[in-house]
């Protein structure tokens, strides 16, 4: 009896929400798009009766047809065809719980009521605190009961006297409150309340442009075309005007715009400038590498590296203690190793054409693409091997910047001093590249809400829906000054 309580406190908004299923919006929806199919026993194509459909085939079927009117399909939860009955007998219409009062109770022979015995005046039947505002005050001298006015025989009490803890106010506050409660309660309806338009009533002719037809109920037009119509013809009216008046009256925020657009392209030919120049500086660094493959050796480049001082410093990756002269090839070995345990990777291949910057090597295991850099991933991309012949090539330099035009012949694979120089380089322009791109990103981007800023102010509905009337515009087009 609990759960049929709580099914009846249900409100009309969650009994709406059970039969607003969304697989029988899917259905009609579909059945709405294909126009001209036949269906139900009468094999015909209306759809504006009720219609309810089969859960196991899916066809659907006219309420009047099959003798189920839209009431008593609210009730029902899975509904089968005949024809599916027939063909699997286990099939049955289902419906949903409905509460049904109980048994009633058998009638009993009605014993004589019996008489109550008269109470004597000043009984204690009717409790009195004696402590309350009614209890403590005096008799007024006024009411019936003071002017010694009975009721039944029964002798009234002072009306300024009457307790306010005694247990027939309390039940007769109570009885006021729910009969209070139950003014404010309102009959649900079972159907949903269907709004109409009285002006709307009857028949009327279709406001379409040349239509003569009969608009359809409820509706200004006969069909959606005509509507269609009817607002293309307002349009061409009326736009033409509200683009000349756009034209001739200036806009603040236009003109916030074009600035911004300025800033932006000024910005982006820094960034395409940059670009430029970092190409031009990864070409040098090739024809460095070029040159020092076409020299010779010169046996006495590592003579002036031999005079260092022995001194030890801590590896800031491992940390520990190692010789100055081979920290540069521990540093970078020890970062290469702990580097090759971490993965960088995205589900998304680089699309910049022209710059393979990054590795891109797919890992089926993650199905990502690594994103480390191309000259710096340890994992996938492996350094070439050194011949005892290459020469190291770098250029030299004196006072930290200033190029002296020269270049270390010492051996590649002995030369501490320049330990992997060209791969240092190669990474500095290629993340020096990457900056440069993703503050491109973002300038396109801003780029691109701007544009659809100036489009939107400017565009059919917004000149249709947000037009001003400039009175001064307005008397100039009249007078045929523009």
């Amino acid at each position: 009896m609990s759960e049929l309580k709580k099914r009846k406190k249900k409100s009309k908004e969650e009994i709406a929400k059970e039969f607003d299923l969304p697989e029988r919006k899917s259905k009609i929806a579909t059945i709405y798009k294909q126009d001209g199919q036949a269906y139900c026993l009468c094999r015909s194509s209306d759809s504006s009766r009720f219609m309810i459909c089969c859960d196991a085939c899916e066809e659907w079927y006219h309420g009047d047809c099959i003798n189920v009117s839209e009431k008593e399909a609210k009730h029902i939860k899975h509904y089968y065809c005949q024809r599916c009955k027939e063909e699997d007998p286990s099939l049955q219409t289902v419906f949903r719980l409905v509460p049904v009062a109980g048994p009633t109770p058998i009638p009993e022979e009605k014993k004589p009521p019996k008489k109550r015995k008269e109470k004597p005046i000043g009984s204690s039947s009717e409790k009195r605190c004696g402590n309350c505002d009614g209890c403590l005050a005096e008799n007024c001298g006024n009411c019936d009961g003071c002017l010694d006015l009975t009721v039944h025989g029964r002798k009234q009490r002072c009306e300024m006297r009457i307790c306010s803890n005694s247990s027939s106010t309390r039940k007769k506050d109570r009885a006021a409150v729910k009969a209070a409660g139950r003014n404010k309660r309102r009959k649900r309806s079972l159907t949903p309340e269907v709004i109409r338009n009285p002006a709307l009533e009857g028949d009327r002719q279709c406001f379409g442009p040349g239509c003569i037809m009969t608009a359809r109920p409820q509706s200004k037009y006969c069909s959606d075309e005509c509507g269609m119509k009817l607002a293309t013809s307002r349009i061409y009216q009326v736009l033409p005007q509200r683009i000349q008046e756009w034209s001739l009256s200036p806009a603040v925020g236009e003109e916030q715009n074009k600035k911004a657009l300025e800033s932006i392209r000024m910005k982006q030919a820094i960034v395409r400038a940059t670009l430029a120049e970092l190409d031009k500086r990864h070409a040098e660094l090739d024809l460095l590498v070029e040159r020092a493959k076409r020299c010779t050796l010169d046996p006495n480049a590592l003579e002036n590296t031999d005079m260092e001082d022995e001194m030890s410093m801590y590896c800031i990756t491992c940390g520990h203690e190692i010789h100055s002269k081979t920290a540069i090839r521990h540093m970078e070995k020890c970062f290469n190793k702990y580097e090759s345990q971490a993965s960088f990777g995205s589900i998304f291949k680089t699309r910049i054409d022209g710059n393979s910057m990054f590795c891109d090597f797919y890992n089926p295991a993650s199905k990502t693409y690594c994103k480390r850099l191309r000259v710096l991933c340890p994992e996938h991309c492996k350094d070439p091997k050194i011949s005892d012949t290459d020469v190291c090539g770098c250029p030299l330099v004196r006072n930290v910047f200033q190029l002296t035009g020269e270049f270390c012949r010492a051996p590649k694979k002995s030369c501490f001093k320049h330990y992997v120089w060209e791969k240092i380089r190669r990474a500095e322009i290629d993340l020096e590249r990457v900056r440069q791109w993703l503050k491109m990103d973002e300038l396109v981007e801003q780029e691109r809400q701007i544009r659809q800023a100036m489009a939107s102010r400017a565009g059919v509905l917004g000149l249709m829906l947000h037009s001003t009337y400039n009175h001064d515009i307005m008397e100039k087009l009249c007078t045929g000054k523009f």
